[in-house]
């Protein structure tokens, strides 16, 4: 190599100059020759990201409904296929409710259907929130209540093999917030229905209560983005508006407001044609609000309902159950309403 004044690679052509004689480096460099290998034929799968097809079930409430309609929201947005068919889905996100022995047996025979058909599965919802240590759900992925917006991490791993158990309450500090975001994507069941959370969770602790272990204490969403929520969904098109949450009646007195405050904010921004139907509240929160509330319930864009649990008329089984309430509480409340709303209807639980 002595008889080369090449320095740098880049000398080899210079800019204006002939190109420099290839040197012949035959007799130094021995270049080392490999037997080509056989490879062996194996079989692969190949996972491509938000491409799967999902079908998405709900059991129970408004407020699940609402969960379930944001996961297949987020779900779509990424890319999956959201069928109807299960058969066709690569994998089931099953949304549960607690509230009911018999929706719970039906989600428990949807999930071992699933299983028998060999299909992946994600549980979400009040059952495997309550009951994480369930024998039922050992090796299945976990989705808890507060947990919905990460409805795709849990779904992507899921189809990978791998199980994720994502159940933890969403805080602020120490201060329980309501949940994910409401301006998450959604696919509504009924694209004029918009149902909005306006709190998870509850201030009570009913003997008989599932839901209770699910959704936990209360944790109200701030006003500004529940009204947010209403005005850009109107945008959209919807022309209702149901409130959910397990006590609507006591929202917000975890953050410093109340039910009647906010009602006031939502029908603010009702444009005609659009009606704002309010969730079931229990008889003690709404002992304070009876004025106020009855105003709203006349309102023209508001329905004149409300469902008003009773449970029982017996004073000392309601104590048993610890509702914190009695019979003549929840009387003072129809007789006020329908004094004071004509027309009006009160739904209840018995």
């Amino acid at each position: 190599m002595d008889n080369c004044n090449i320095d740098d690679i880049e000398d080899i052509v210079k800019k204006g100059q002939e190109p420099l004689q290839r040197i012949d480096n035959s007799n130094v460099v021995n270049p080392k020759r490999f037997k080509a290998k056989t490879l062996e034929k194996t079989e692969t799968t190949t996972h491509i990201p938000g491409t799967q097809r999902i079908f998405v079930k709900t059991w129970g409430c408004s407020h699940n409904n609402s969960d379930g309609e944001y996961m297949a929201g987020q779900l779509a947005e990424y890319g999956y296929n959201i069928v109807q068919d299960p058969k066709d889905a690569d994998l089931w996100v099953l949304n549960s409710c607690t509230v009911k022995n018999p929706s719970e047996a039906h989600f428990l025979t949807w999930m071992n259907k699933a299983m028998e058909s060999d299909k992946k599965v994600v549980v979400a919802g009040c059952v495997p929130q309550a009951q994480p240590q369930q024998a039922d759900f050992q090796g299945l992925s976990m989705l808890g209540v507060q947990q919905i917006d990460r409805i795709t991490e849990v779904v992507e791993e899921t189809l990978k093999g791998h199980t994720v158990q994502l159940l933890k309450p969403k805080k602020e500090g120490k201060r329980k917030l309501g949940g994910a975001r409401l301006d998450l994507p959604k696919i509504r069941k009924n694209p004029l229905i918009e149902i909005v959370p306006i709190s998870t969770g509850c201030l009570n602790q009913c003997t008989y209560c599932k839901t209770k272990h699910a959704r936990g204490d209360l944790g109200s969403y701030d006003p500004e983005e529940i009204v947010d929520r209403i005005k850009t969904v109107i945008k959209e098109g919807v022309r209702e508006i149901w409130l959910s949450s397990e006590d609507t009646g006591a929202y917000g007195l975890d953050i410093g407001t109340n039910i009647a405050e906010l009602l006031w904010k939502i029908v603010q921004v009702l444009p005609e044609g659009v009606m704002l139907r309010v969730g079931m509240t229990n008889p003690p929160y709404i002992l304070d609000h009876l004025e106020e509330i009855s105003k709203i319930l006349n309102h023209p864009r508001v329905y004149s309902f409300l469902h008003l649990p009773v449970q029982c008329a017996s004073n000392s089984v309601l104590k048993d159950m610890k509702r914190k309430y009695t019979q003549e509480d929840f009387r003072r409340v129809v007789d006020y309403l329908r004094a004071h709303v004509p027309g009006v209807t009160i739904a209840t639980d018995i």
